[in-house]
């Protein structure tokens, strides 16, 4: 029977002690953006591709036309500060538990022989409501990280989110720690209702503080003027709709 997850490996990264930082796509895509900025924004080289049986039944066009499956990935990112990182993001999350376990065991099996024992996940937290300055909310391993997270700025709010983190990013957590590993979720606040690349800015301006890395956020900055721009104009053409002359009546 074939395996649900298939790993197809590049290069072999010379990489040791790093810290890994997942994001692949789930509230406001915040996750997915951050984790895919990193892998451009700090030229991250390619570890090796996912497949799985357990993502959507669809192939993805590329912008050449070519089409490919879709798949998750994951990069490495040597020097530049104390840790190298592992970065994984992708098209899809699994749809099944069973998938969501064979794709995190999969992966920490491949860190756990390169000596890691530090993760981030990032993802997003919906509020349905428009967020002018998302903060970030985190959960952890650990007390330790927790205050030092909290120097950082990170919200941590007494049950919540409300029904815990679900998914890659709450699962990565745990069964990490099964492997002695410790890390935190970080969460951009969202509405929820778009891709949300300034939840994705807040996330990653934490994140670059705690790991001790610089990182370029001008594309992301550009990408939330426009989403700005967007949600002004539905708002000026709902409040329109609703001027004076424009009357619905009920009965």
């Amino acid at each position: 029977m074939t395996d649900l997850m298939r790993f197809r490996e590049h290069d072999a990264p010379a990489v040791r002690d790093p810290i890994f930082v997942e994001g692949l796509p789930g509230v406001g895509n915040v996750g997915k953006l951050a984790a895919q900025h990193l892998v451009d924004a700090l030229d991250a080289k390619l570890w090796f591709d996912i497949f799985s049986h357990d993502f959507p039944p669809q192939v993805t066009i590329e912008t050449d036309g070519t089409v490919r499956l879709v798949r998750n990935q994951v990069w490495v990112v040597p020097g530049g500060g104390e840790h190298d990182l592992v970065i994984l993001t992708g098209d899809y999350q699994p749809l099944s538990s069973e998938g969501q376990f064979a794709l995190v065991e999969g992966v920490l099996d491949r860190l756990d022989p390169l000596g890691c024992k530090r993760m981030y996940t990032l993802g997003g937290y919906g509020l349905g409501t428009t967020v002018e300055t998302p903060d970030v909310l985190g959960a952890a391993t650990d007390r330790a990280l927790v205050e030092q997270l909290e120097g950082h700025g990170v919200k941590f709010q007494e049950d919540e989110p409300s029904g815990g983190i679900v998914g890659a990013s709450g699962l990565f957590l745990g069964l990490g720690m099964e492997r002695g590993m410790g890390g935190a979720c970080l969460m951009g606040e969202t509405s929820g209702y778009m891709v949300d690349p300034a939840a994705a800015r807040a996330v990653l301006h934490v994140l670059g503080e705690v790991i001790g890395r610089t990182i370029d956020m001008t594309d992301l900055e550009n990408k939330a003027a426009e989403i700005d721009r967007i949600t002004q104009q539905l708002h000026e053409a709902e409040v329109a709709a609703r001027e004076p002359g424009d009357l619905h009546y009920i009965g």
